[in-house]
């Protein structure tokens, strides 16, 4: 990012957080569509860029002047969105030692956004915390980050198979791959889950692609 860029991006930051954009656009997304042509999800995406570009040359480049924020001959920093987007929510310090690792498999070089993401998958499985579920307990699903799990938000699953970092959850239209990060146990008593587990047998077997569109209403409510 060039220092230019950098600056122009934390403005837009502080015109999203104090809603200045109200004097002239209604909503964030509507100023963003037609100051720049992208979404307000875009904008979003640059600011956590630029707080992370910031992270990275005050944790590491604390001895750099000002003025140059650009990748320099003993510190390489990002040059554009994509290559951070994978460490946005991480600490600063998880995100400096991310990068670091990200430059060194990329020879040296400014690193890739899928190089990060590796570095980071990496990270998370080193550190992860014991699958502790067990097959037949009852979990809430959270879709929290993770688009693939639109629509399912609060629905209940049952663990059907444990694996290391994830389990498969039987939700009542079929089974998902969720990592743990996104279930959170209901604490049921055996009694309960088998409870639970006996309305879903009955529901699987009901349920079919075919019904019509009010009953698959009808059951996606009772099942969140």
């Amino acid at each position: 990012m060039e220092r230019a860029f950098f600056e122009a991006v934390k403005a837009l930051a502080e015109l999203r957080d104090r809603r200045l954009y109200r004097s002239s656009h209604r909503t964030f997304e509507d100023y963003c569509r037609e100051r720049f042509g992208h979404s307000r999800q875009k904008s979003n995406y640059l600011i956590a860029a630029a707080d992370v570009y910031e992270n990275l040359t005050t944790i590491c480049c604390q001895n750099l002047p000002p003025e140059d924020l650009t990748t320099n001959g003993s510190q390489i920093l990002p040059t554009s969105e994509g290559q951070v987007r994978p460490i946005t929510k991480l600490e600063p310090q998880e995100q400096w030692e991310v990068w670091q690792q990200a430059v060194e498999l990329a020879g040296g070089k400014v690193p890739t956004g899928r190089i990060v993401k590796d570095v980071v998958q990496r990270m998370m499985e080193r550190t992860q915390v014991p699958n502790t579920y067990q097959i037949g307990e009852v979990c809430q699903i959270l879709t929290k980050d993770n688009p693939e799990l639109r629509g399912k938000g609060g629905c209940w699953g049952i663990v059907a198979r444990v694996n290391d970092f994830s389990c498969t959850v039987r939700a009542w239209d079929g089974e998902y791959a969720v990592g743990l990060q996104h279930l959170k146990s209901y604490n049921y008593l055996p009694a309960e889950c088998q409870q639970v587990r006996e309305i879903s047998d009955r529901i699987s077997r009901v349920y079919s692609s075919v019904l019509e569109e009010s009953v698959q209403k009808f059951w996606r409510c009772w099942a969140s």
